[in-house]
């Protein structure tokens, strides 16, 4: 069993951050939002826990607002920890400024960050060892968490955003499709909410996995399916 929790779990924390790391795309309801959530393996016992932290500043009165999310993510079995941490900046039109992921999973760690320049279209990828790539990017570049505020954005308006590219250190294809709306389990209660299923490509890795956002104004994601070898691992929202 460790064996095999070890060769999934980065996949399975990138699909997991990944998917409910937005918080809600309309400015007022962002402010100072904490949003918690229960990671549970496919027998429903729990392997650890997240939260998301959102927030909105201006600096000065002339400066331009920021936002500014938080992910953090505890999980693990004995003997094999893992404990992530992605912070983002962005524009509240959802451009990246700044993307850092800080990871560690059993003995192996990761420290790096993502500095945007829409300007040139450019990512400057800098990791703790001195490694420095320059990455291209398209107009309004998104990290994982600046485009899941994209995505909740969209739904809310009725749209699907296209497939395209964004950076979670690395680039990765992201291609959305909406199957419908349906009810799923919500604490002791049953809400409707809508299924989106994503299909993520990256430089040495593929994975599909399906998001239930309910149906309020924030597009609050409510439930994250991730099906691997050992089963169907879920992250579920508390209330």
């Amino acid at each position: 069993m460790r064996y095999h929790f070890q060769e999934r779990t980065a996949p399975l924390m990138f699909v997991l951050a990944f998917a409910i790391s937005a918080a809600p795309a309309v400015a007022p309801v962002v402010e100072n939002e904490q949003l918690h959530y229960n990671i549970n393996w496919p027998s429903g016992l729990s392997l650890g826990e997240a939260q998301l932290r959102a927030s909105m500043s201006k600096p000065t009165p002339d400066a331009a607002s920021r936002l500014h999310l938080e992910f953090t993510l505890d999980a693990g079995v004995p003997s094999y920890a893992v404990s992530d941490q992605y912070r983002s900046e962005a524009s509240p039109d959802f451009c990246s400024g700044e993307f850092h992921r800080t990871t560690s999973h059993g003995t192996k760690k990761t420290d790096e960050k993502n500095v945007f320049d829409q300007q040139t279209g450019t990512v400057n990828r800098e990791t703790s060892g001195g490694g420095k790539t320059e990455l291209k990017s398209a107009a309004c570049g998104k990290d994982a968490l600046a485009f899941l505020y994209y995505v909740r954005h969209e739904l809310s308006q009725g749209r699907m955003p296209p497939q395209q590219t964004i950076f979670l250190g690395a680039p990765y294809d992201i291609r959305l499709e909406f199957m419908g709306t349906q009810k799923i389990p919500l604490g002791e209660t049953q809400v409707e909410a809508d299924r989106v299923t994503a299909t993520v490509k990256g430089p040495s890795s593929e994975i599909s996995f399906e998001v239930f956002f309910l149906k309020d104004q924030a597009r609050t994601p409510a439930l994250v399916r991730v099906p691997l070898a050992l089963g169907k691992f879920t992250m579920e929202l508390v209330r």
